[in-house]
Formats: C-alpha cells, sequence, structure tokens
C-alpha cells in the first residue's frame, strides 16, 4: 500500500490490487499554496462539507463519494460520528471520522476532528495502525490536542495533516505537534509504502511532503 500526501487534509492511498482511494480533496483557492488535484480514484471519503474538504467533483475516474458507513469494492468504511468543535458541532458543524482496512493495514483519517474522542468512539475506531490527525489547532484539535488522540487510539504510525504551509498561516505550524516526541521522521517525499509485517514496532511519526505544494 502506498500513501502520497496531496496536501492539506488530501491523501492519496493506493492499495496492491490497484485501488485508489482520495481522502478530503480541497478546492484550490487563493489562501492555498495548492495546484488543483490532477488526481483520479475509485473512492472519495469526505469527512464534512467544507470547500477545503469536500471537492469531490475535482476527483477524475467517476469515483464512488463515501459520506458515511458502506462498502466499496471490498472494502468497509465505517464513518464514525464527532465534531469539528469542541461544542458538539454548534460553531462548525459535524465531522466523519473514516476507519478501514487497505492490504491488511488499518487507517483513520480524523477529518477535522475539533475535540477529544469519547470511549465509544475509540471503541468504534478500533485497531489503529496509520492515522491521520489534524495538527494545526485553529479550526481543529491543537497540537496538544492532536497528541492527546493519538494516545487514545495508540496508532503505530502517525501522519500529521492541516497545518500551517504558506499560503495556510492561520494554522499552527506540524512543528509544534512534533516538539519534543521520539521517532519522528521529517521525508523530503511525499509518498510512503507500508506492508503489514513492516509496521514499526515502536510508534512513530511521518511527516510527509505536500506533492502539490507550489511553495
Amino acid at each position: 500500500m502506498q500513501i502520497r500526501f496531496l496536501g492539506h487534509s488530501s491523501f492519496l492511498i493506493a492499495s496492491e490490487s490497484g485501488t485508489r482511494i482520495i481522502t478530503d480533496p480541497y478546492h484550490a483557492a487563493e489562501e492555498f499554496t495548492l495546484t488543483d488535484i490532477d488526481e483520479s480514484a475509485d473512492i472519495v471519503t469526505v469527512s464534512h462539507q467544507h470547500p477545503d474538504h469536500n471537492n469531490a467533483a475535482g476527483i477524475e475516474g467517476d469515483p464512488t463519494v463515501i459520506s458515511g458507513s458502506r462498502n466499496v469494492k471490498g472494502i468497509e468504511f465505517k464513518a464514525v460520528d464527532s465534531f469539528h468543535d469542541c461544542v458538539s458541532g454548534q460553531e462548525r458543524g459535524p465531522n466523519l471520522i473514516f476507519a478501514f482496512e487497505i492490504d491488511g493495514i488499518k487507517l483513520c483519517h480524523l477529518g477535522d476532528l475539533g475535540h477529544q474522542l469519547d470511549q465509544q468512539q475509540i471503541s468504534d475506531i478500533g485497531a489503529v495502525d496509520v492515522l491521520f490527525v489534524p495538527v494545526g489547532g485553529g479550526f481543529t484539535v491543537d497540537a496538544k490536542g492532536a497528541w492527546e488522540v493519538c494516545q487514545s487510539l495508540n496508532p503505530k504510525v502517525v501522519i500529521p495533516m492541516h497545518y500551517k504551509s504558506a499560503g495556510l498561516p492561520f494554522l499552527a505550524d506540524a512543528s509544534e505537534f512534533l516538539e519534543g516526541k521520539d521517532n519522528v521522521t521529517e521525508s523530503d517525499l511525499s509518498a510512503i509504502e507500508f506492508t503489514p509485517d513492516g509496521m514499526p514496532e515502536q510508534s512513530s511519526i511521518v511527516v510527509l511532503k505536500a506533492a502539490l505544494s507550489t511553495a
């Protein structure tokens, strides 16, 4: 399985059999130093209906758009209800967490999670190998809150997303989340491959370079 960081909260996940999943595709806009997503996919997950997360129409290949729990191409997507803020959605509305398994690896994309998980949500998500977590604060959990979420789910690999870039000055930099952490890899590459028997024994953090950044 390969994971490619497109930018913001969008990833292209490709299975060994060739199934392509894109998470939270964004609308490129003036405030982004990201180019349009020029990729095809079989499946698109959308955590919530904000324009920096819901541009499924911009993805080529006539993908199936998932905004709830369902099985597509033999992959069981579990959508766990959550909120975009810490006041039960009163400020920014609902958010879906997606948990699914590809090539024997369990992934969890938290979308724009704005609060700590309760025990029912943790149970519904289940075991996590690779966790995509927002770390930039402002509109989601901040660096401290993101780490608390990571600890509650205990993934093998943490991949930060939704943090400051040259065109997103209102978010905190990923360095705030990384400070004081062990087993951190800051890659110059946008993609990484995982196999079930190649997962790290100790929990690690991998920062990928946005493939579509123009900065």
